[in-house]
């Protein structure tokens, strides 16, 4: 668990960690540099859950060193079940990750929700729809790593 007081935001109990794969924690379906060693450091203190569409089809071989739980979403409505994948968990200790229209939803239900734009881009509405927005997964990562730095960028 990862505890933060952040004045004006409250305290913080963080037990998940929950992302989206295509293009926040990949580029072009390969896993980027540096994110195998952050996520299994923080595997330490959080539960990891990558929920994915899959996009390439690579993300369950990609992220097999990971100390996570990946899961390929099927069907329709990929932002809606995304969204109960993390109410189900208990969205006040969850720190979710995202870049797509299809993580607003889950960025929004969190404790705190994440924008990432990397290389692929991130959809206009997961900008409004994070706490915090970062323009690199491994800064993203690092907050949580050293949560003085996310105390100060949430605090009021």
């Amino acid at each position: 668990m990862i505890e933060i007081d952040i004045p004006g935001f409250g305290d913080v109990k963080l037990q998940h960690l929950v992302s989206d794969f295509t293009g926040t924690l990949s580029f072009d379906g390969k896993l980027m540099e540096g994110i195998k060693e952050r996520l299994n450091a923080l595997a330490e203190s959080l539960d990891i859950h990558v929920l994915t569409s899959d996009s390439f089809g690579t993300a369950v071989a990609e992220l097999e060193d990971v100390k996570c739980e990946a899961l390929v979403l099927e069907g329709e409505y990929h932002d809606l079940q995304k969204e109960e994948y993390i109410e189900k968990l208990g969205a006040p200790s969850v720190v979710a990750f995202g870049n797509g229209n299809n993580d607003r939803k889950m960025l929004r239900v969190a404790r705190i929700g994440i924008a990432v734009t990397e290389k692929e881009g991130s959809a206009v509405d997961i900008l409004m729809a994070g706490d915090v927005h970062v323009t690199s997964i491994l800064a993203g990562l690092d907050l949580l790593l050293h949560p003085t730095r996310l105390k100060a960028t949430l605090r009021y």
